[in-house]
């Protein structure tokens, strides 16, 4: 038995919600329903439950198990290593995600494999220790891809000094060779040296590493830079509780999602604190090519579900993954055989001058008031393969949460003949190319705004910006305005953005209104994004609908986790997960709802992401939209270093130039 993963069993919402007003004091019985119809108050916190997703080697069955972790279990069995199985369902037709041992596992038999070791004699290279093998998951594209067997089609790079460990290996990528490797029993099922492509020369600019690893210079004139905090952060960390500011909430993490933000809620003063959403997190990645050549066609890549975002995270190092006053949160994992690993600062936790928070100058007077923003940054990274990628929350003094993906780490190549070029890729390096792709990321946020434990009172509201028709209303013809559209079921709210119309979509609150009478509400504001560029028969689409669009919204059900279902890998099924779950068309008026933001970003590979490629950017907003009275942020006091040195606006001893000339006057 492989366990492929094991995680805590959420208790139901409104349990979690409860257990928060008392964890995050002062508790508040306003949170709590009087009368009848509203949710039963547990009188103790429910029994720890883990859900087991387990794979039988033997016998190529995967199954799910629910497992009570009690003392009380624990006691009659004789140890606390036992526990009480609720519930076991061998699930048919699937494959789990891939594990690490399985990765090293198809290296290792890939690269004893004698036609294999035949193949790359005939490119020149005798040494296995060069040869790099990256397992990566089949997909499905025919009846041969199906989950009855447990399948992968490597990618092969060379390195090409074997005493080189920093060397950049997926600089030479081996073409012409086509593996399919059988991962249950490890063994070569299918085999072919189709085409004999030379191995790219070696790039002198190949290595990313220090200077004196690679034979170049570093700058001379980068000046130290300190970020000093001498009376500690602003932040408050009680376990995995945190408090900044106004702001709290939890955090959390999984081998699938990695990390999760739990329980946003903002202390608003009188009104006390007031929840925005119950759970945030990552669910799926989906990483498309555009060259429709072996093997890059095959490249499409489910990261959370056929790897594990979570499982892929890595340890940070203080001063450069972040910078300042950090707390760091190691997370643990099961891996295969059920024993505990742990990552290490695999959470970073900090606080960051993020510039100017607001600002204005009386002209007349010359009195200037400006704030300084901070956020709170929450992030980790993960490797999958040859990528990198960033995951970021940040909140803001002004109410906003931002989402971020940095997406960075080396291009996936293919090898060209000498003269070759490709249509679908640029050519970056002599006998290298890097064919163009995406990244879709799809957010969860299940959210909460202004609701009380039990209560399901959102609504989504869609916002387009409308020009006005000429006419008597318009005689200037220069009017335009908001129009506002309520998304009244599942099959309504299945949207795309409009950056034409500033389109965006507000979360709103049924029930609870602002000083002017409007409805309480957070929206969603698009930040940059694409649709998939593969046409509408893509085999990737039998996986992948939910790509098809940029916004989903459902009324939040227990299991409905994962926009691809729970096994993505192998998958042969058409209509699984998200597609299938609006087809309910559920009404969403005043509901519990979830939202789903599909966005992404199309990568047209250039010379300057070689040979690792800076960090690009790619994210969304939560922004309150009248879930205030007033800005949130002006009463941020200020900066008191600043204040020691200037005053009024002007700096000690000097005058601005409007302070002059109303003096003048």
């Amino acid at each position: 038995m492989r366990f492929v993963e094991i995680v805590l069993n959420e208790p139901d919402k409104h349990i979690i919600a409860l257990a928060d007003a008392y964890f995050f004091p002062p508790f508040q019985p306003s949170i709590l329903h009087s009368g009848k119809g509203g949710p039963v108050i547990p009188k103790q916190l429910p029994p720890r439950q883990a859900k087991l997703i387990v794979y039988n080697k033997l016998t190529n069955e995967t199954s799910v198990w629910i497992v009570e972790l009690t003392e009380v279990y624990a006691a009659a069995r004789g140890g606390h290593h036992r526990g009480k199985v609720i519930s076991s369902e061998v699930i048919s037709d699937v494959q789990p995600a891939i594990d690490a041992m399985e990765y090293a596992g198809c290296e290792a038999t890939v690269k004893a494999f004698p036609p294999f070791v035949d193949a790359m004699k005939r490119r020149g290279v005798n040494d296995m220790e060069l040869v790099m093998v990256d397992a990566w998951c089949v997909g499905y594209y025919k009846e041969e891809d199906a989950p009855s067997r447990r399948l992968a089609r490597p990618l092969i790079f060379c390195r090409t000094e074997s005493d080189c460990p920093m060397e950049n290996g997926y600089a030479r990528p081996v073409e012409g060779i086509n593996v399919l490797v059988d991962l249950q029993h490890m063994k070569i099922i299918e085999f072919e040296d189709s085409k004999l492509i030379p191995l790219p020369p070696p790039d002198p600019l190949r290595n990313y590493t220090a200077a004196e690893t690679r034979g170049g210079v570093d700058r001379s004139d980068v000046k130290p830079l300190h970020i000093i905090q001498s009376e500690g952060p602003s932040f408050r960390v009680n376990g995995f509780a945190v408090e900044w500011q106004k702001w709290n909430f939890r955090i959390g993490f999984t081998p699938r999602e990695g990390l999760v933000i739990y329980s946003v809620a903002y202390n608003d003063g009188s009104l006390g604190r007031r929840s925005i959403a119950h759970r945030l997190s990552f669910v799926e990645m989906v990483v498309p090519y555009g060259d429709p050549k072996e093997p890059h066609y095959r490249k499409n890549a489910f990261d959370a579900g056929e790897d594990g975002l979570g499982k892929n995270a890595h340890s940070l190092k203080r001063g450069c993954d972040c910078l300042g006053h950090i707390k760091y949160f190691d997370v643990h994992f099961t891996n295969f055989t059920g024993g505990v690993e742990t990552i290490e600062n695999c959470v970073c936790l900090h606080e960051e001058d993020f510039g100017v928070l607001w600002k204005h100058q009386d002209w007349r007077t010359g009195l200037s008031e400006v704030r300084r923003s901070r956020r709170l940054v929450i992030s980790f990274f993960c490797t999958v393969a040859n990528y990198e990628y960033g995951f970021f929350w940040y909140f803001y003094q002004d109410g906003k949460i931002e989402a971020e993906v940095k997406l960075t780490g080396i291009l996936s190549l293919g090898a060209l003949r000498p003269g070759e070029v490709r249509k679908h890729g640029t050519v970056i390096a002599p006998g290298l190319y890097a064919p163009v792709h995406q990244h879709f990321f799809v957010a969860r946020l299940n959210m909460a705004v202004d609701c009380r434990p039990g209560e399901a009172l959102n609504q989504v509201v869609e916002v387009d910006v409308k020009v006005e028709e000429p006419g008597p209303s318009n005689v200037h013809n220069n009017a335009f305005y908001a129009e506002e559209r309520i998304l009244q079921s599942e099959l309504q709210a299945v949207r795309d953005c409009n950056p034409l119309t500033a389109r965006h979509w507000i979360v709103r609150n049924t029930r609870t209104v602002n000083r002017t009478g409007q409805l309480t509400g957070y929206k969603l504001v698009p930040g940059s994004n694409c649709l998939p560029l593969a046409g509408p028969d893509a085999k990737l689409f039998r996986r992948a609908e939910f790509l098809r669009h940029n916004l989903w919204v459902t009324q939040y059900k227990s299991g409905e986790r994962f926009p691809a279902g729970e096994f993505p890998n192998q998958n042969p099924r058409t209509g699984e997960g998200l597609a299938s779950w609006v087809s309910q068309d559920r009404k969403l008026e005043e509901a519990d709802i979830v939202l789903w933001y599909v966005f992404g970003v199309t990568h047209v590979p250039r010379l300057e992401d070689w040979p690792v490629m800076p960090v690009e950017r790619i994210g969304f907003m939560l922004m309150p939209h009248g879930f205030f009275n007033c800005s949130p942020a002006v009463d941020v006091p200020p900066n008191a270093e600043a204040d020691s040195k200037w005053a009024n606006g002007t700096k000690t001893g000097l005058q601005s130039p409007t302070h002059a000339l109303i003096s003048k006057l």
